[in-house]
């Protein structure tokens, strides 16, 4: 197995979260298919400064959920470094919500806002889909299938943030409970080191969380990129009143 230099085991994850996208029309309507939405103008901006950001890094792989917008992403990031292998691994796919669209919007925004608030209340799912336990165990057996390939030391893979908090849940021993506190705004790094030792793992670092190098000190970021979806959301429909 390859370790980081000076290390016995250690490899290192740059976990990203895609950048921002847009879940409404332009009349404040959901779209007709949320997995397929791709970055707006100012996710494109983000994924380029992030990708300055890491310029001077060397990663084996670089890794993305297959969903079109963490491809895009990642794609962005590492962009002119064409000699790095890029692969989607779809057990990192976004948490799958239910059939929301006999809900009224208010609804819709409670369950998607304070969704992961109950993530370790047995049985409990998010927005009436994909059960909390079941997502953050097709996330924790993804993210050890990784970390169980011989071929890489430090990588880049982009992630949502359902997932990215199942895999910070992880890394801190938090559990379901865990995932409610890790905010993940859109196109952040965070860096986790992991200590593997004859096939064990024996250590897991947090070495940075939620970085976003578009507003390092999160000045004036004071909504959680769920609310500030919703926001915007209420934004358009106003405009039509």
């Amino acid at each position: 197995m390859t370790a980081l230099p000076g290390t016995r085991g250690r490899r290192r994850i740059y976990l990203l979260r895609h950048g921002d996208v847009e879940y409404f029309t332009a009349d404040g309507e959901r779209v007709p298919d949320p997995t397929q939405v791709t970055l707006t103008e100012w996710g494109r901006e983000q994924a380029a400064l992030m990708g300055e950001a890491l310029s001077d890094l060397s990663f084996d792989h670089v890794f993305h959920s297959g969903m079109r917008r963490t491809k895009e992403s990642a794609e962005i990031v590492m962009k002119g470094r064409d000699g790095i292998p890029m692969e989607a691994l779809p057990g990192f796919h976004e948490i799958k919500s239910g059939d929301i669209n006999s809900m009224s919007f208010e609804r819709i925004e409670a369950e998607y806002v304070y969704g992961f608030e109950s993530a370790g209340t047995p049985g409990s799912r998010f927005a009436g889909g994909e059960a909390f336990a079941e997502f953050r165990e097709r996330i924790v057996t993804a993210l050890l299938e990784l970390l169980d390939r011989p071929d890489w030391s430090q990588v880049v893979l982009v992630g949502h943030g359902g997932v990215n908090r199942a895999i910070l849940s992880w890394m801190t021993n938090s559990g379901l409970e865990g995932m409610s506190t890790f905010e993940q705004d859109t196109l952040c790094l965070n860096i986790l080191d992991i200590d593997i030792i004859d096939g064990d793992i024996i250590r897991r670092y947090v070495r940075a969380m939620n970085y976003t190098p578009y507003n390092t000190t999160k000045d004036g970021q004071f909504l959680t990129s769920i609310e500030k979806m919703f926001a915007r959301r209420i934004k358009m429909r106003d405009g039509e009143d």
